[in-house]
């Protein structure tokens, strides 16, 4: 396991947050549930039937499954206190209090009212459900973060070349979310990723480089252009982030050509946090640099949500589900 895992964990085992599992009858998940539980990484609530719950943990041989918080909606004294919210959080958009009510008893729409009723603090699934079926009631419920209007997804790139980012690390985005965003959202993008940066990474300095294939004005195409305003409404989005752009990747990465390219730069050679213009740009880099050069890839770690819901792979291993309680509960720190 890599020293920024290492970091992360022990993050949130010094600082328990109360993480959601609702896919609590899936054999990986209910497995690192019982890991997160014996490391004291975080609290966790499971919801489904218990006797279920406790079966199935007999089955796989999981002997902290005592330790969680178990909810079951069919039986739950809040259940109709959640129908109720739900229905006020949705009757505009024409939801009924009986599809809310039927809505509840879906384990992710139950966790996601969990955290809106400031019962919980953060949400992972998708080992069994789709990138959709998460992110809908989150977006319903929880909804997107002040001032942002775009989820996103960030990939921590950790390399064995300490000259680059953070010491060999990176923080690249989106790579997992908007296909294609426009500079109001690509802003937002640089925004989420630089606090993704400070939460998760643990980075004290974020340095944000807008990527593009001109530097400075060494190419034109409304592409560029697209950059160009995204990194000057980064700035309005928060003044005191440092981001610059549009930048190569080598002008941002390598300190001389960051000099030649772009003197004067605070960014330019020294990021940290990279921005790609398209999601296409983030989810091809990220994969070819973890492919090509060998470096571990933690992720998508998704961003912009008030409250951290996060998507694993359907092919997720006991491992990333482990990590990824992980990494939520150090998003839920900084998002209270």
């Amino acid at each position: 396991m890599s020293q920024l895992m290492q970091q992360i964990i022990a993050r949130a085992q010094q600082n328990k947050q109360r993480i959601v599992l609702p896919e609590s009858l899936e054999e990986r998940t209910l497995t690192a549930a019982d890991m997160s539980l014996r490391d004291g990484l975080a609290e966790i609530i499971l919801i489904g039937n218990p006797d279920e719950i406790f079966a199935l943990g007999e089955k796989l041989g999981l002997t902290n499954l005592d330790k969680a918080i178990i909810i079951d909606p069919a039986t739950s004294e809040k259940t109709e206190e959640y129908a109720q919210l739900l229905f006020e959080l949705r009757k505009n958009k024409g939801l009924t209090i009986e599809k809310a009510r039927q809505l509840v008893l879906d384990p992710l729409y139950f966790g996601c009212l969990i955290i809106k009723s400031g019962d919980a603090d953060g949400q992972i699934s998708g080992a069994l459900s789709t990138t959709g079926d998460t992110l809908r009631p989150a977006l319903q419920i929880i909804k997107c973060a002040p001032g942002i209007s775009c989820v996103s997804g960030a990939m921590l790139m950790i390399t064995d070349k300490p000259e680059y980012g953070e010491n060999g690390v990176l923080v690249i985005g989106d790579v997992a979310v908007t296909p294609v965003p426009d500079a109001s959202q690509l802003a937002q993008i640089a925004v989420c990723t630089a606090q993704t940066a400070k939460s998760v990474a643990g980075f004290a300095d974020p340095r944000v480089a807008m990527l593009s294939f001109s530097t400075k004005g060494s190419a034109k195409h409304e592409v560029v252009d697209k950059v160009i305003e995204a990194t000057r409404l980064a700035h309005e989005l928060d003044p005191e982030l440092k981001v610059d752009g549009e930048l190569q990747a080598d002008a941002a990465l390598v300190p001389s050509v960051g000099e030649k390219k772009c003197p004067g730069s605070p960014i330019a050679g020294h990021a940290n946090v990279l921005i790609a213009p398209s999601l296409e740009v983030g989810n091809i880099g990220y994969k070819l640099v973890q492919r090509l050069a060998g470096a571990d890839a933690i992720g998508p770690i998704l961003q912009g949500i008030a409250r951290p819901v996060n998507d694993l792979s359907r092919g997720c291993s006991v491992d990333d589900i482990y990590k990824m309680v992980a990494i939520t509960a150090c998003q839920a720190m900084d998002a209270k």
